[in-house]
């Protein structure tokens, strides 16, 4: 099968006058079903059922190449300029727009598509769930009516309506400062989110029917991240209504029309501002010790009031049989080492654990193929381990060396952790399940079974795939950096250009025909990848063109302007270039001074 050959439903879109371009529509004519049976079973992909380790994997699931072309021919580019506005301001607005309508998305999921599922069961926790509604209802209603003004502004904007004058219309200030005068729901929100989060904890631990109904909810298309992550959603909008006031007000001249509704939004929100990133860490780390309280088996005590989430992903350990590929978790407190389980959920089983108090780290040299090795030792243990890159144990041997240098300076009471029982990472019942099959023989079970049992996208299963890590550096900066809109997208091997609703968050990239689907219909892991320019050989004649690459798989992107284009450049590299990699560069600046740290 080529590159091209399509692995999902249909994502073929017919000409948008908004992009005014010529589309080549993609028909994407063959089923997942179809497909699995021509090929051997791979391992399972964490997002939306695709395989890894084949075409229709993670990396070519979301379209196909073309041959059909539109009769339409190119249009000319003078003529979109005259049909579209072109200043900057319109563009920023637009992503406003663009944002919003995933904003009221993401609201539904938990509005209205979580409580449609919690009214078909009886016995639910109805003091959280009270509580949680009486807080999402109105936002979501609040932006449903926001979302209406700015498509209406937008369509006037842009010449579709004549409903507004001239004078109204080149502005966006005016709405931005009416959701202003709405922050006491957002206040309201903020005070009470971690109560919300926590409450809804301890119910998904004591009661086993709520625990059953939100493990089915994660597994639904609609779904389509972590169920908690939506709860961030309204902390995360407030700083990128902050983004968005501060790019206008760093465009318009101070005489703007525009130019003092945007400078009272900003004052407006500089308080809650303030709250937000107080709150927002503190409440993403607990989202994420909950996430990984799912993905591990073999430890309960995960979510800790004093543990912080530093580092995951894959390292190579040597045990008995070689070198074999294991999931490192590091928080504050403690380093735990895992490996994929045999069972049909997506889960990771604690195989050993290292109090960071106790644990010493050392580089050492390369052994048995792999160059990038250093050893961890803690209590009377020794985990030699390879990194799959020099940045890669760069990242690792820092982040680890900076939390155990802070795990001893905490006293002894802030560090006591109860610890569990595990089994010794040198025993042989670290890999063999109960039959005596190795767990890599149990990571094939069919693409059926697991489909219905996997959760969301997580980071975790992603980390383990594409061989890498992740900080909570590169995870806050991710979850910050949000954006949507369409997208021309392209193979490196076909001629026309797919226009597709996208979606980025939490290091992915989610596909939809428009954006009024419910669900994405495919999706792209961004770990891995690279995203740069086009360059000759590519022979991309078009503008705002980027390019993503992970070893030969290639996709090209073409925003509708210069704006767009550096937006979507700006929030993709934070999932693409870690914070390791300019921590990295400094470090060899240090080290044509002395070789060794």
């Amino acid at each position: 099968m080529t590159e091209e050959e399509p692995v999902a439903g249909q994502l073929g879109e017919k000409e948008d006058p908004e992009v005014q371009e010529t589309v080549e529509c993609v028909h994407l004519n063959k089923s997942l079903n179809g497909i699995a049976g021509k090929l051997p079973s791979p391992p399972l992909s964490p997002l939306l059922g695709h395989s890894i380790e084949n075409n229709n994997n993670i990396n070519n699931n979301i379209g196909a190449n073309t041959s059909a072309k539109s009769s339409n021919g190119p249009i000319d580019g003078e003529v979109r300029r005259k049909r579209h506005p072109t200043e900057k301001a319109y563009y920023i607005a637009k992503e406003l727009l663009m944002t919003e309508r995933t904003y009221k998305k993401d609201l539904e999921v938990i509005d209205l598509w979580f409580r449609d599922e919690l009214t078909k069961e009886e016995y639910m926790p109805e003091e959280v769930l009270t509580l949680l509604f009486n807080h999402v209802d109105p936002l979501y209603e609040h932006h449903t009516l926001l979302l209406k003004e700015l498509e209406h502004r937008m369509a006037a904007w842009e010449g579709r309506t004549t409903a507004f004058t001239k004078g109204d219309v080149h502005r966006i200030g005016d709405l931005l400062l009416k959701m202003t005068s709405k922050l006491e729901l957002y206040h309201r929100y903020i005070e009470k989110h971690r109560l919300i989060l926590e409450k809804l904890e301890q119910s998904f631990k004591r009661n086993k029917t709520f625990e059953q109904i939100y493990r089915d909810f994660e597994t639904r298309k609609v779904c389509y991240l972590p169920l908690n992550t939506f709860l961030l959603r309204p902390l995360q909008r407030i700083l990128h209504y902050q983004l968005i006031v501060e790019r206008l007000l760093k465009h318009y001249e101070p005489n703007h029309i525009d130019y003092n509704d945007c400078t009272q939004s900003r004052m407006q929100m500089e308080h809650i501002i303030t709250n937000v990133t107080h709150n927002i860490h503190a409440t993403e780390n607990f989202v994420k010790l909950v996430e990984l309280q799912r993905d591990l088996v073999g430890i309960d005590n995960v979510v800790n009031p004093s543990r912080q989430f530093l580092r995951e992903g894959c390292l190579q350990k040597l045990s008995r049989k070689g070198f074999q590929q294991r999931m490192f978790f590091l928080f504050s407190d403690v380093l735990l080492y895992t490996n994929r389980t045999s069972g049909p959920l997506l889960q990771f089983k604690v195989h050993g654990q290292l109090p960071l108090r106790g644990v010493m780290v050392e580089e050492s040299e390369p052994k048995m193929g792999n160059q990038f090795c250093f050893t961890i030792y803690g209590g009377n243990r020794a985990l030699l381990v390879a990194a799959n890159s020099q940045e890669e144990k760069d990242k690792w041997l820092e982040d680890l060396m900076q939390a155990v240098q802070e795990a001893r300076e905490l006293s002894d009471d802030t560090s006591r952790i109860n610890y569990f029982s595990l089994k010794s990472c040198s025993s042989s019942e670290e890999v063999l399940d109960k039959t005596g099959a190795t767990e890599d023989t149990h990571a094939s079970t069919s693409g059926k079974e697991r489909t219905q049992q996997q959760r969301s996208n997580t980071t975790v299963h992603v980390c383990w795939h594409r061989n890498t890590s992740i900080s909570s550096r590169d995870q806050l900066l991710a979850l910050e950096n949000q954006l949507s809109g369409y997208l021309l997208r392209k193979f490196k091997n076909s001629n026309g250009w797919q226009k597709l609703w996208v979606v980025f968050t939490n290091f992915c990239l989610f596909f939809y025909k428009t954006f009024q689907d419910d669900f994405p219909l495919a999706s792209l892991p961004l770990l891995g990848y690279s995203v740069t320019s086009p360059n000759e050989r590519d022979h991309i004649q078009k503008e705002f063109v980027f390019k993503l690459q992970f070893k030969n798989h290639v996709y090209f992107f073409r925003a509708e302007s210069e704006y767009t284009f550096n937006r979507w450049m700006e929030v993709i590299s934070s999932a693409t270039q870690h914070s390791g990699r300019l921590r990295l560069f400094s470090r060899k600046e240090s080290e044509t001074v002395s070789p060794r740290f």
